[in-house]
C-alpha cells in the first residue's frame, strides 16, 4: 500500500501523551503543516507510587487509537534521553570513504556493551571541510540504546497496533525542532561564522533535557530536576498528599496563600538556575569559541509564575518560554484551546513529526534493522502470493494445452510426411558435406598454386640474402690490407646452411640463453674469458671498445628460415683487443644484422636497385650459438719475389714460409622471413609445413 504524506510525532510522556498529525508543505520546504493533533492527560503522574505506567500508557494508547487512524501514516515515537547514549565525535582528518570504518571503532570504544546487544545509528553532522576525498575538522553524532530497552519501550505500541517507524531520543527530537524552528538551514550556515547557540531546556515531569545548539554542532545533557521536584518541596514543606500538592503547583496563583507556594518551591527555583548555569559553564568551557545567544523554555511545568524571569536574572541571558512555533502552520491546530493550552509540551511531538517527514536535519533511527526486514517482507508476501499464484496458473494452462495436443497426436497420421522429412534431411547433409569438401580441395589447390607462383620471387630474394650477409662481412679498405693477416679486418666464411621452421619462436626459446651471451656488453662472451691476459696495447676497432646496445629479447613469430654461418677469424692478437674472439664477431657481423650497419642493395621488386636496411629482407636476431678457444696454429703464407697488385700474391718464382696465428672458430644464426621491399608479404599455404628444399 501507497504510503500518505501525512506523518505522527507521538511522545509517551509521563504526565501525558502528545500527539501531532503534520505533512510537509507543498510551496515552502522549511514549513511543517499541523493537520490534527491529540493530549490525552494520564489520571496520575507515571512516577507516582501508586501508578500502573503500563496500564496507564496501555489505556492513553487505547484511546488515541480509538480517536485517530494511523493507516498509511509514517509514525515516530520519542524515547527519553536517559535511555539511551548520546555521543558527539570529532574526527581526525580521514579519507571520506573511510569515515563508516572509523564510526564503528568508535562506536566499540564509547558504547559500554557489545554492539550485537545494543542498536545505534550514528550521523555526519554539517561542517567541516572536503577536498580531494579528505574530511577535516568532521564531526559525527552517535546515538544507542540497549536492545532489550527498545523492545521494551516498542511493546506497548505493537500492542495497540502502531507500527513504529522512527525511534528517537527526546533530545535528538528537541534538536532537529530548534535547528528547524530557531535556526538557518544547516547546509546554509557558514561554518566560519556560526550563528549563536540557542539554548533549549524542555522540562519534564522528573529530568529536564538541554539542548544547545547553532545548527552545526549539538550539545545534550539530562538534568535530574523536573516539575516533580517542584511538587516534592510542596509536599516537603507544606505537608500535603502529592495529588494535592500537584494541584497547588499548577493553580499557585489562586491558592489561599500563594507566598507560601512560592516561597517552597523557591529552593528548586535556585537549584534549577545554578544546575543551568554549570550545564551553560561546561559547554563554554569545552568550546572555547561557542557563543550562547538565548533560552528558551519548554514543558508546562515553565508555566510556573516568575520561573522565567528567575532564571533569566540568575542567567544574565535572553530567557523566554517557546510558546510560539515559528515554522509550524495549521491554523485548525494552532487554534484549539487543549493545543493552546498545552503548547509548551508538544515540542517533543513537534520534532519526531519533523523528522518522520523527513525535513529534519538529524535523521538517525533507533528501531532495530530486523524490524524493517520482517516489515519489508510482510509488505511482499500478498504480491509474492499473487505472483506464485499466476506462475500456477499459466503452468496450468501450458499443461492443458500440450496434454491436449499430445492426447489429439495419432503417429500413424504423420509417418509418411516424417519419413520423407528424414529422407530429405540425410540428402541436404550429404550435398553440404560434398559441397565442404569441394570447397576445402579448391582452396588448397589456389594456395598451391599461388605458392609456386612465388618461385621466382623467393629466388631473388634469397639472392637478396646472400649479397646482403656478403656486403656485411667486415673487410678492409681497397689499397689499404695489412700484410699479416692477424691485421685483417676478416671473418672467413666456411659454411652457410639453412633451416625451415614452421615457428621461429621454437628456434628462439632455445636459443634464449645464447641470446643474452651474445648481446652481452663488451668482455662478457665466453671466448674472451678464455685468454683474460691484459695488454696495454690500443684497440684497433673504436666501436669494439663501447658497450654493444642490448636489443629488446622479443623473438621472431610466425615461419622463416634459421641461417647457419660457420667461419672463423684471425684478429685475436693483443694488440687488438678488446675487438678479439666472440667480440670481434660481435662488433662487426653481428651488428651488422642487427642494422648497425650500412643498408643493402636490393636486386628485385619495386624498390630494385635501392639500399634499405637488413631488417627490409627479413633478417635479424643473430646469435652467437657456438663459441671456441683462441687457439695458436700455423698457416702457409706465398712470399713473393716481387709483389704483383694490391693485395699482395706471389709473383711467379716466390716462396712460401709458415705464420703463426691464432684462430677463433664460431657458428652464427639468424633468423630470415623472405620479404620483398615495398611489396606484400607472402606466406606459404598453411597445408605445406615443410616447404621444398
Amino acid at each position: 500500500m501507497a504510503r500518505s504524506p501525512y506523518v505522527w510525532g507521538i511522545d509517551i510522556g509521563k504526565c501525558a501523551l502528545k500527539a501531532l498529525r503534520c505533512r510537509m508543505s507543498a510551496t515552502d520546504p522549511r514549513k511543517l503543516v499541523a493537520e490534527a493533533y491529540d493530549y490525552i492527560e494520564y489520571p496520575m503522574i507515571l512516577s507516582q507510587p501508586e501508578a500502573d505506567p503500563v496500564e496507564l500508557v496501555r489505556t492513553a494508547l487505547t484511546e488515541f487509537m480509538g480517536r485517530n487512524d494511523l493507516k498509511g501514516d509514517r509514525v515516530a515515537v520519542s524515547v527519553p534521553g536517559q535511555s539511551g547514549l548520546a555521543k558527539f565525535i570529532k574526527l581526525p582528518p580521514i579519507e571520506a570513504k573511510k569515515i563508516p570504518d572509523i564510526v564503528k571503532y568508535e562506536a566499540r570504544q564509547q558504547i559500554p556493551f557489545p554492539l550485537d546487544q545494543v542498536v545505534w545509528d550514528w550521523q555526519r553532522l554539517a561542517g567541516g571541510m572536503e577536498e580531494s576525498g579528505f574530511v577535516i575538522d568532521a564531526e559525527v553524532a552517535l546515538f544507542a540504546m540497549k536492545r532489550e530497552q527498545v523492545y521494551k519501550a516498542l511493546a506497548p505500541l505493537v500492542e495497540a497496533g502502531i507500527e513504529v517507524d522512527v525511534l528517537q531520543l527526546t533530545p535528538i527530537a528537541l534538536a532537529n525542532l530548534v535547528m528547524f524552528d530557531q535556526l538557518p538551514d544547516p547546509q546554509t550556515i557558514d561554518p566560519e561564522k556560526p550563528p549563536p547557540s540557542i539554548v533549549l531546556v524542555s522540562v519534564g515531569v522528573d529530568a529536564s533535557d538541554l539542548v544547545i545548539t547553532n545548527g552545526l554542532k549539538v550539545w545534550q545533557r539530562s538534568m535530574p530536576i523536573g516539575g516533580n521536584t517542584f511538587t516534592r518541596a510542596i509536599v516537603k514543606d507544606l505537608k500535603l498528599t502529592f495529588a494535592k500538592a500537584e494541584h497547588l503547583k499548577r493553580n499557585a496563583v489562586r491558592a489561599e496563600d500563594p507566598k507560601a507556594v512560592f516561597k517552597a518551591m523557591r529552593p528548586v527555583f535556585t537549584e534549577f538556575a545554578s544546575e543551568l548555569q554549570r550545564s551553560l559553564n561546561y559547554f563554554t568551557g569545552a568550546d572555547r569559541e561557542a557563543a550562547i545567544g538565548r533560552v528558551l523554555l519548554l514543558g508546562n511545568a515553565t508555566k510556573l509564575r516568575g520561573l522565567t524571569d528567575f532564571v533569566a536574572k540568575q542567567l544574565q541571558l535572553d530567557v523566554k518560554r517557546l510558546e510560539k512555533f515559528e515554522h509550524l502552520d495549521g491554523p485548525s491546530v494552532l487554534g484549539a484551546p487543549a493545543f493552546r493550552e498545552n503548547r509548551l509540551a508538544f515540542g517533543p511531538a513537534y520534532g519526531l513529526a519533523l523528522q518522520a517527514a523527513s525535513g529534519a536535519f538529524l535523521q538517525t533511527n533507533l528501531l532495530p534493522k530486523e524490524i524493517v526486514a520482517d516489515r519489508i517482507v510482510a509488505a511482499k508476501k500478498p504480491w509474492a502470493v499473487a505472483a506464485l499464484l499466476g506462475l500456477l496458473a499459466a503452468a496450468l494452462l501450458n499443461f492443458a494445452g500440450v496434454f491436449l495436443a499430445w492426447s489429439t497426436y495419432s503417429p500413424a497420421l504423420y509417418a509418411n510426411a516424417n519419413k520423407e522429412a528424414n529422407s530429405v534431411k540425410q540428402t541436404s547433409s550429404a550435398a553440404i558435406a560434398s559441397l565442404d569438401l569441394v570447397r576445402a580441395k579448391r582452396d588448397e589447390a589456389a594456395a598451391q598454386q599461388r605458392y609456386l607462383l612465388e618461385v621466382q620471387t623467393r629466388r631473388f630474394q634469397t639472392l637478396d640474402m646472400l649479397r646482403a650477409v656478403e656486403s656485411l662481412l667486415p673487410r678492409d679498405p681497397p689499397g689499404n690490407v695489412p700484410e699479416n693477416p692477424a691485421d685483417r679486418r676478416e671473418l672467413h666464411i666456411d659454411r652457410l646452411d639453412c633451416q625451415y621452421f614452421p615457428d621461429l619462436a621454437t628456434w628462439f626459446t632455445g636459443a634464449k640463453q645464447k641470446w643474452e651471451e651474445t648481446h652481452n656488453s663488451v668482455g662478457g662472451g665466453p671466448a674472451a674469458a678464455a685468454d683474460p691476459a691484459p695488454s696495454a696495447a690500443p684497440a684497433t676497432d673504436a666501436a669494439a671498445g663501447e658497450s654493444l646496445d642490448k636489443p629488446a629479447a622479443a623473438g621472431p613469430q610466425g615461419p622463416g628460415w634459421v641461417i647457419e654461418i660457420v667461419g672463423h677469424h684471425f684478429h685475436n692478437e693483443d694488440r687488438h683487443r678488446p675487438a678479439v674472439a666472440e667480440q670481434f664477431v660481435r662488433s662487426t657481423i653481428v651488428q651488422s644484422l642487427l642494422g648497425k650497419g650500412d643498408q643493402v642493395l636490393v636486386s628485385a621488386g619495386p624498390r630494385a636497385g635501392q639500399r634499405v636496411p637488413v631488417a627490409g629482407l627479413g633478417i635479424g636476431h643473430p646469435i652467437i650459438v657456438a663459441s671456441s678457444v683462441v687457439r695458436d696454429v700455423k698457416i702457409a703464407k706465398a712470399q713473393p719475389k716481387a709483389t704483383a697488385g694490391d693485395q699482395g700474391e706471389p709473383a711467379p718464382g716466390g716462396s712460401t714460409q709458415e705464420v703463426k696465428l691464432k684462430r677463433y672458430d664460431f657458428t652464427l644464426q639468424f633468423s630470415w622471413q623472405p620479404t620483398t621491399p615495398g611489396a606484400p608479404a607472402f606466406s606459404p599455404p598453411a597445408a605445406d609445413t615443410s616447404p621444398p628444399p
